[in-house]
């Protein structure tokens, strides 16, 4: 078996971390580069990455993750946003940094940058709300796998109210929404979950090949 599918066998959604256990700076580059590094739509890069180390913070949060307590153990507390309000400025900003990194003239990017911006402009803010928040969930996919690679502890989830994590950590005014939430450190040896076989379909049940 690779070292990636053995990765991912041994990880799993951890109920119970280990409160000793720290993540290193080096673990924590880690995974703020992987999840920068994430695959996007068209590149925009429409989420942010909230990582919080404050103790006294993560237990104000349990209350407000439906009292999952991996939220005040967790060595760090991810926290996936998306833009409270996405623009065409947004668009603009990302082919501006094309522009600076590839130097590609403004004829091969103008048509590509045009049509985006077109296509910004017909959506709402809900809409784009949407689409933003589908790209969190790509993040995290990636956050969950790198994180497995690396050894590191993860619990991903989707049980908080996202309203209440907005205004402690007052997201509002940096243009974020809150979308998901990942703790992350090192699993607690009596966590029950340890030792449980991974329940999972047979592969064929699951992947159609055509050839």
């Amino acid at each position: 078996m690779s070292t990636t599918l053995e990765s991912l066998q041994w990880r799993y959604a951890v109920k119970k971390f280990d409160e000793n256990k720290q993540l290193s700076e080096e673990q924590i580059k880690v995974v703020t580069e992987a999840f920068n590094l994430t695959a996007t739509s068209y590149g925009l890069q429409p989420v942010s990455l909230v990582v919080i180390k404050n103790k006294e913070l993560q237990k104000k949060l349990v209350e407000h993750s439906w009292n999952q307590q991996q939220v005040a153990q967790a060595s760090h507390v991810l926290v996936i946003c998306v833009p409270k309000e996405h623009t065409v400025k947004d668009v603009e900003n990302y082919f501006r940094l094309v522009k600076d990194i590839r130097n590609t003239p403004d004829e091969i990017l103008e048509p590509f940058k045009n049509m985006l911006m077109g296509s910004f402009e017909q959506k709402t803010q809900e809409e784009l709300f949407q689409w933003n928040k589908n790209q969190a969930y790509i993040a995290l996919g990636n956050l969950l796998t790198v994180c497995a690679v690396e050894k590191i502890d993860a619990c991903p989830m989707e049980g908080f109210i996202p309203e209440q994590y907005d205004e402690l950590l007052d997201l509002h005014a940096k243009n974020l929404r809150s979308v998901l939430v990942m703790p992350i450190g090192f699993r607690a040896e009596d966590d029950f979950m340890k030792n449980l076989k991974k329940v999972r379909k047979q592969t064929n049940k699951t992947v159609l090949h055509i050839d």
